[in-house]
């Protein structure tokens, strides 16, 4: 499927077949697409669970205010943030760069040291949002991923993250839940497969200078 057939193919799917599971490789695909998305100053502070367990699915439905494509997907993607980028993250970071690279400190040594001034500077919510827009661009890109692969996926923000974060034990992580996407196939009974895309001519979306 080329991209731009696979993006009018996809749709926020609101039923989903729930004995039809995706390839262990086409997981291994979305997983590698995740981790190779970007982000801001390629720090990633995202991470995602990828969640295949029947009982667990149903035990979160009624946190994700009673939608099924949580239990009848078949996995469901919680993108997560770190609750705690300071120096010693960003400098882990960068001592990736340099044994990576092999980028010579006294290259690093800047940008390093203002990146850990302003993390450990700014106010812990601002850096909460700014981790929480990373998370919005790994979904975005997944998204198109899985419409690529012929995987059908909704992205959610209305479930409840503190009991999600409670019942998968993210706490332990330290990390939070921000997003769900549950994937798998759609029901052949979903009407809103069929539903033409509603979206505001190109002409009024697209401006060139």
């Amino acid at each position: 499927m080329d991209i731009i057939a696979g993006l009018q193919w996809r749709y926020a799917t609101k039923k989903f077949d729930d004995s039809k599971r995706i390839p262990q490789e086409k997981i291994e695909i979305i997983t590698q697409a995740f981790n190779l998305t970007a982000t801001s100053y390629g720090l990633q502070p995202v991470r995602m669970l990828v969640i295949n367990n029947k009982k667990l699915q149903r035990e979160l439905v009624p946190h994700a205010m009673g939608q099924r494509q949580v239990v009848d997907a078949s996995h469901v993607l919680v993108f997560c943030i770190e609750k705690d980028v300071k120096s010693p993250y960003i400098h882990d970071y960068f001592d990736k760069v340099r044994d990576i690279r092999a980028t010579p400190e006294e290259t690093l040594a800047p940008f390093r040291q203002m990146l850990a001034e302003k993390f450990d500077a700014q106010h812990k919510s601002e850096t909460l949002n700014w981790a929480r827009n990373q998370a919005y661009l790994a979904m975005g890109n997944l998204m198109t991923v899985c419409a690529l692969e012929g995987i059908d996926a909704c992205p959610m923000e209305g479930f409840e993250p503190q009991k999600f974060d409670e019942v998968l034990e993210l706490a332990d992580l330290n990390i939070a839940s921000v997003l769900l996407m549950p994937i798998g196939y759609r029901a052949e009974d979903d009407m809103f497969a069929g539903f033409e895309k509603v979206r505001r001519p190109e002409k009024d979306t697209v401006i060139y200078r």
